[in-house]
């Protein structure tokens, strides 16, 4: 996490934010309350919030929610120089806790978040508003976000479908509907009934139509299927028009992944870091973009050590009395960032003549397959920290070069 020294701090001003009104909290550094108002998400009156508390000293904002809502905050804070800090939904919950009373109220938020920020500033992540790439990345990330959470969806409704007809059915093709032959053939034919009557041939075109080399996989497992179970339930006719719909929807969710996974490959190249960590085992459009989008600007972060925190990939030391030393993982941090790089990182081991070699190791150490993955993904933290602190595209035999610059 980035650090700012704490000296040059007058007046911490805690904002709970929301889509029309913010609440504004404003606390020296030696705990004094300055003031306590709305704050209308409106220029103009963002501008005299800042303009108040600089009366008091130099300003740092801290908040609870770096989403849309903060955009114009984040934008007027910057163009002023005024340091803005990120309080993470479980440090959030967590400071509450020691404070006394447990209302749930803004004026009671922002407080908790100027006060913890003022004695717990060496914390904080400090964010720093970015280039307009990186804005585009995080739109576009957001919005792949939203799209496989609707393909997910409209999947599991699919294949709950397919099971009210034909339980079979369903464990021949339910896990293979992302496969566009598939999603032709029930398409077509939705039912039991009218894959029967369309025959192997009808079914075998349907799936190669789009998938070709799937054809025969998918007639024989359908072929099976039918055999399993020779009787009709209830319903099938009504089910088969709601599978029917549900194709096409899964269709058209795909194909706007696909145009979406273009647009985000073009800006990711376009950005220098982009062309930087694509170079790296495992970094593909997708987690590279998502990767990027939240490390930000990697300046903001000391060293390998401090990223690796940031994500929460860092393992935490759990001891208690004569209890044996151990580290657990952590369950902090940016998690979008987490899971990005621990995709690559697994990508990685499969690949990557060192990331694999480093796997092993762990593995043989007792450690089970996620947690030696993790310990991957820590590993490469300082690699990837000195690959965009340098701007150095990655070079297994020159690894040893990539420190950061000084």
């Amino acid at each position: 996490m980035g650090t700012i020294d704490q000296l040059v701090i007058d007046v911490f001003v805690g904002v709970d934010m929301a889509k029309q009104d913010h609440y504004a909290q404003a606390i020296t550094v030696d705990g004094r309350e300055v003031f306590a108002r709305p704050v209308l998400n409106d220029q103009a009156v963002i501008e005299r919030l800042l303009d108040d508390a600089a009366h008091h000293g130099r300003v740092a904002l801290v908040i609870d929610m770096p989403s849309s809502a903060a955009q114009l905050l984040l934008t007027i804070a910057h163009a002023r120089q005024v340091p803005v800090a990120y309080v993470t939904g479980l440090q959030m919950r967590r400071a509450a806790e020691l404070y006394a009373g447990a209302a749930k109220t803004d004026p009671r938020d922002a407080w908790v978040l100027a006060d913890f920020a003022r004695r717990h500033v060496d914390q904080l992540a400090w964010i720093a508003l970015s280039d307009e790439l990186l804005g585009k990345l995080r739109i576009l990330n957001g919005r792949d976000v939203d799209l496989a959470e609707d393909v997910n969806r409209a999947t599991n409704r699919c294949r709950d479908a397919l099971t009210s007809i034909s339980p079979a059915l369903e464990r021949a093709i339910g896990d293979r509907l992302a496969i566009a032959g598939v999603r032709a053939l029930l398409g077509r034919h939705p039912t039991p009934t009218a894959l029967r009557a369309a025959g192997p041939t009808a079914i075998r075109a349907a799936v190669a139509s789009r998938s070709p080399r799937s054809a025969d996989k998918t007639l024989r497992a359908v072929t099976a299927a039918l055999a399993a179970q020779t009787v009709s339930l209830p319903g099938e006719d009504t089910w088969g028009e709601i599978i029917t719909g549900l194709v096409a929807d899964l269709d058209r969710l795909h194909a706007q992944r696909d145009q979406l996974a273009k647009q985000i490959e073009k800006v990711f190249l376009e950005h220098p870091l982009g062309q930087v960590l694509v170079t790296l085992c495992g970094f593909g459009p997708r987690t590279g973009a998502r990767t990027l989008a939240e490390i930000g600007d990697p300046a903001r972060f000391a060293n390998g050590s401090r990223l690796a925190a940031y994500a929460g990939l860092a393992p935490v030391d759990k001891r208690s009395g004569k209890s044996i030393n151990n580290a657990a993982a952590s369950r902090r941090g940016n998690h979008r960032l987490k899971n990005a790089m621990f995709l690559a990182a697994f990508v990685a081991t499969q690949h990557d003549p060192a990331a694999k070699a480093y796997y092993a190791r762990k593995r043989a150490e007792g450690k089970d397959h996620n947690a030696a993955v993790i310990c991957v993904a820590r590993r490469r933290c300082d690699l990837i920290h000195a690959m965009l602190t340098n701007r150095t595209a990655y070079d297994p035999h020159r690894t040893t070069n990539l420190a950061p610059a000084a």
